[in-house]
C-alpha cells in the first residue's frame, strides 16, 4: 500500500464544504410545491389511489355477497336436513306403531283362538 496517500485535514474539509454545496443545489434545484409538473403528479397520485380505493370497496362488496350467498346456502341445507330428520323419525315412528298394533293384534287374535 505504498500508493495510499491519506488526507490532510483541510482537504477534509474542502471535501465536506463541496458535499453541503452540492447537497443545498440538489435541494434548491427540486421544483415548488406550486410548480404545475408536481400538482399534475399529485393530481395523477390522486386519481389513482381513488380508483384503488373503488376497487378495493367493489372486491369488498363482492366478498360480502359471495359470504351472504354461502350462508343462505348453508341455511337452506341446514333447514333441508332438519326436514329430512324430521321425516325419517316420522317413518320410524310410524313403523314401529305399525310393528306394535301388528304385536297386538297377534296377541288378540291368539287370546280369541284360545276361547274357541
Amino acid at each position: 500500500m505504498s500508493g495510499y496517500r491519506q488526507d490532510t485535514f483541510s482537504e477534509r474539509l474542502k471535501t465536506a464544504n463541496e458535499a453541503r454545496k452540492k447537497a443545498l443545489e440538489k435541494f434548491k434545484a427540486q421544483p415548488k410545491a406550486d410548480d404545475p409538473e408536481v400538482a399534475a403528479r399529485r393530481a395523477e397520485r390522486e386519481a389513482i389511489h381513488a380508483a384503488r380505493e373503488v376497487r378495493e370497496a367493489e372486491r369488498r362488496a363482492a366478498k360480502e355477497a359471495e359470504a351472504a350467498r354461502k350462508a343462505a346456502e348453508a341455511k337452506a341445507e341446514e333447514e333441508a336436513r332438519w326436514a329430512r330428520e324430521a321425516a325419517e323419525k316420522e317413518a320410524e315412528e310410524a313403523r314401529q306403531k305399525a310393528a306394535r298394533d301388528a304385536r297386538y293384534a297377534a296377541r288378540k287374535a291368539a287370546k280369541a283362538q284360545k276361547k274357541k
